[in-house]
């Protein structure tokens, strides 16, 4: 039986695998088990009978059911004919919509990304969007896949979203096209001396595509000297993609270990000879986007020091999902196993911290310094807990972000530190000690309140913080580097 890594986040387009089947569980007349069942029997019958209209049965017990897995955690779900469809032809890598890869936040359809060279992304639609409503039509308290449902459509068919985005003062509209949206999973170019590899998820091609891309990179630019792995605001997908990835440029070892309940439960996924780079250094960036089997790429290569890692910490979605066919096109999607890296790491909830952090605008470094919303697997109530109680880093000053010189609109500031790290050589630590950007004091990023709020509040007032001492603010603010915190 072969189980699927599947990604962190519900998708528009998410290629993602395979079917597991498992025996149906026997229960005792006097266990717990049927008592409650017998009970929910009794709710059921109370609601056909009593309930202000009728109710369709199969409705009732699928959002049962949808609810019983959905509490177990954020990526467990009850599939109905029409998901376990819409799965399906997910994995074909094609459909008509909008691309943008979502998942449902309190109430709302939140954004992760938009896919590249899609109608969302040429409309300017950002990760962190709230879409609250499609057509004119609230959609804050639908279920996610209905959502995504109503963005899906024929190609050339128009459509409005209504977007809320943090720092905006009101919602506005953004009327986009639908096309037909083939999910192609990697772009290869030049930067300069270095190659450059973006892999925007992992679909059922992306190992075979990176490989094509890169040995056609290296044909046509023999004297390319090093690379950057490109994996930000990549949602994840196949866990056998994600290792053939990983594999292109480890010489052998571990990828990755999956662990279920028991502890003898443990598969390892091991990497061939060969490392299509030669040995030249990487760099991989990262960012909180990066999720699952990106997570799983980032890992494997930053634990076997075989690359350097640039941006900010992942998402930190560590678990394994299972799609286990019932019959009549009906699916469970079900977590059956925390995955660690080569080195034993569980990065559930903590995500992947790089080597150099660096914010890609000072905008980015603010929301990480006030922790104006969160994204991250951490975020979820009912995630999985994080492996001997570590946590993720809390609000922190970032260590560092484009000077005020630099135009954030047209440049890639994260980029450009990738290739500082690869002109020495790959040694992060040299790059580190020569910034091109800022390190900013916490007072520099963190939200004051505004005047309009002066005398909203029935407490005094606040008691005003003790002076810092002259020319200290940036050297004594509260980030500690990256670059220290994994071993390299």
């Amino acid at each position: 039986m072969r189980n699927y890594f599947l990604g962190g986040v519900a998708a528009l387009a998410l290629s993602i695998g395979a079917v597991a089947y498992a025996n149906q569980p026997a229960f005792s007349p006097k266990s717990d088990t049927y008592e409650m069942l017998e009970l929910f029997g009794d709710v059921v019958a109370l609601v056909k009978q009593n309930y202000v209209v009728e109710v369709d049965d199969k409705k009732l017990i699928e959002a049962a059911l949808q609810g019983m897995l959905s509490s177990l955690d954020p990526h467990s779900n009850y599939l109905s004919a029409d998901d376990f469809t819409d799965l399906q032809e997910r994995t074909k890598g094609a459909y008509g919509g909008i691309g943008l890869e979502v998942q449902s936040e309190d109430g709302a359809v939140k954004v992760v990304t938009p896919m590249d060279d899609t109608p969302a992304m040429k409309a300017g639609i950002q990760s962190g969007d709230f879409i609250t409503a499609i057509d004119g039509t609230s959609i804050l308290g639908m279920r996610l896949n209905e959502a995504v449902s109503k963005m899906k459509g024929t190609p050339e068919t128009d459509l409005t979203l209504t977007i809320y985005r943090e720092g905006k003062d009101e919602p506005f509209d953004v009327k986009l096209k639908r096309e037909i949206i083939n999910v192609k999973s990697v772009k290869a170019r030049m930067e300069g001396a270095y190659g450059y590899l973006r892999i925007s998820n992992f679909n059922e091609n992306t190992a075979r595509e990176s490989y094509e891309a890169l040995s056609d990179l290296r044909t046509k630019n023999p004297q390319m000297k090093g690379l950057i792995l490109d994996l930000r605001n990549n949602p994840g997908g196949l866990l056998d993609q994600s290792v053939g990835v990983a594999d292109l440029f480890l010489e052998g070892g571990e990828v990755v270990s999956q662990r279920g309940r028991k502890p003898d439960d443990i598969t390892r996924y091991q990497a061939h000879k060969g490392d299509i780079m030669n040995g030249k250094p990487i760099v991989v960036l990262t960012n909180p986007g990066t999720a699952s089997a990106a997570e799983i790429v980032a890992g494997a290569l930053q634990d076997h020091k075989r690359a350097s890692t640039v941006g900010l910490t992942t998402f930190g979605k560590g678990s394994v999902q299972s799609v286990i066919n019932l019959g009549e096109n009906r699916a469970v999607k079900m977590t059956i196993a925390r995955y660690y890296t080569p080195s034993g790491r569980s990065i559930q909830k903590t995500g992947i911290e790089p080597d150099l952090e660096v914010a890609q605008s000072r905008d980015q470094a603010k929301v990480i310094a006030n922790r104006a919303y969160s994204f991250s697997e951490a975020d979820y109530k009912n995630a999985l807990d994080a492996d001997e109680g570590k946590k993720r880093q809390e609000a922190h000053v970032v260590s560092e972000v484009p000077p005020d010189s630099y135009d954030v609109k047209t440049g890639d500031f994260q980029l450009a530190r990738a290739i500082d790290v690869l002109n020495y050589g790959g040694d992060v630590k040299m790059a580190a000690a020569h910034p091109r950007g800022l390190k900013l004091a916490m007072s520099d990023l963190v939200d004051t309140p505004s005047e309009r709020f002066a005398g909203k509040t029935k407490a005094g007032p606040a008691k005003p913080a003790p002076a810092a001492a002259p020319n200290t603010a940036t050297a004594s603010s509260s980030s500690s580097s990256s670059s220290s915190a994994q071993p390299k």
